[in-house]
């Protein structure tokens, strides 16, 4: 296991605000899921995923265990709070939602990824921090504000992040997935390119910011990513089919 890379945000966000996605390399995963990967539910060797948990608490410093979630693809919206977790880890069964958030320093909100995107939230005053799991599905749905009601902030105090996800060039989908965001707001026609074969070609990336947009954010941040093409950083789900999860973190310092 050697020592890990991730990604910080690129964002205006308070000094207490911490923000960070993992990549890849780093961990002790043999493939498939090579290297760091941090999901349990992929098929990877169950105690090797947690000393790949517990390598990235320690090298990135984490001030707690992060909430992991079981992600369905809706939009249900967790609080984190001080019971969810011990110094072992889960104290409770793993919650079932698809975006958490969080009002006090030293809780992490955890979100894990490998195609869909993860967006992160942040306050103005470093009072709340949220992070959304954010496939198609769930933006569809509506995940996005509803994190933001969870967050119990006006989207005009409120900053938004947008991490690596699949780049629109390598993710074909087919008109019921167009009808499906077109039927919520027609302006997501926007965000779909007819490619050779008659089907679409979407980009999640502008889908989200639309509905941030909608949430009343205006200051949005990152995207750009080529999570299907850069093997190297990116795990990919479309790619790969069997693969491991990389994690996007925030929380905020005491």
């Amino acid at each position: 296991m050697s020592d890990m890379q991730w990604i910080t945000p690129e964002w205006p966000a308070p000094a207490r605000v911490r923000a960070l996605t993992t990549l890849r390399a780093g961990g002790g995963s043999q493939a498939p899921f090579d290297s760091l990967n941090l999901a349990l539910h992929v098929g990877d060797d169950a105690a090797q995923v947690l000393r790949n948990r517990d390598a990235l608490r320690s090298q990135a410093r984490l001030p707690a265990e992060p909430l992991w979630l079981n992600q369905v693809h809706g939009t249900h919206v967790i609080a984190h709070r001080a019971a969810h977790l011990t110094a072992a880890g889960s104290a409770e069964p793993t919650p079932t939602a698809d975006a958490c958030v969080a009002h006090a320093p030293g809780q992490v909100c955890a979100i894990l990824t490998a195609d869909c995107l993860p967006v992160l939230f942040c306050d103005l005053a470093a009072s709340c921090v949220g992070a959304a799991h954010a496939g198609w599905r769930g933006l569809v749905q509506g995940v996005l504000p509803a994190t933001v009601r969870a967050l119990q902030r006006p989207g005009a105090e409120l900053l938004a992040w947008l991490g690596p996800a699949i780049e629109p060039a390598a993710f074909e989908v087919g008109d019921e997935v167009r009808e499906q965001f077109i039927d919520r707001a027609a302006e997501s026609a926007s965000a779909f390119v007819r490619n050779s074969r008659q089907r679409w070609q979407a980009d999640l990336y502008l889908l989200a910011r639309q509905e941030l947009v909608r949430a009343g954010i205006t200051r949005i941040f990152g995207g750009g990513f080529a999570g299907f093409t850069d093997r190297a950083r990116f795990f990919s789900y479309r790619r790969e089919a069997r693969t491991g999860r990389m994690a996007t973190l925030i929380w905020l310092e005491a």
